[in-house]
């Protein structure tokens, strides 16, 4: 009986553990808003229809994180590899005037937008957001392609940035 009870127990465990991989935003998700470069807001579906048609690969990051620092040079590589693919990053700063300072001092090119809600709003909540960087690749379609790396070197994002 008791074996019985562990193992419900630690399939119980790693069910709820298990990295979930969504295909489409959430509604959610889709109606955050974030603030523009121009601090404009917008909302996240507003910037997918900005880049309709073409592929994207999203950036959740911030200007203090040591791990997104490290991880720039290889995504300005694949922006260099890639120019025909739509550049999203969005921030965690924990400030407007951080997340800018750090945009242009590390010479970041793309789109930028900072998340407001922060890491627990609708769009992080849909992300399960516990670490940054984090990537995401949207294909032609709209449909989410790559949804859970942490690493811009990630095979994943390579093959899904393949031309076709």
């Amino acid at each position: 009986m008791k074996k019985s009870v562990i193992v419900l127990f630690v399939g119980l465990l790693l069910l709820n553990c298990s990295v979930k991989n969504e295909t489409e935003f959430s509604k959610e998700a889709l109606n955050d808003v974030f603030i523009s470069m121009n601090n404009d807001e917008t909302t996240f579906s507003e910037i997918l229809s900005e880049n309709k048609g073409k592929k994207i690969l999203i950036d959740v990051w911030a200007s203090w994180c040591t791990d997104c620092l490290q991880s720039l040079p290889d995504v300005k590589k694949i922006q260099e590899e890639n120019p025909e693919i739509s550049y999203v990053f969005l921030s965690l700063d924990r400030d407007l005037e951080s997340w800018k300072a750090g945009v242009e001092r590390l010479k970041i090119k793309g789109q930028h937008y900072f998340m407001q809600s922060g890491w627990k709003g609708a769009f992080g909540n849909f992300l399960g957001l516990n670490w940054i960087p984090r990537y995401l690749v949207i294909d032609e379609q709209g449909k989410i392609v790559v949804f859970n790396a942490t690493k811009a070197t990630d095979e994943s994002i390579i093959n899904s940035l393949e031309k076709k």
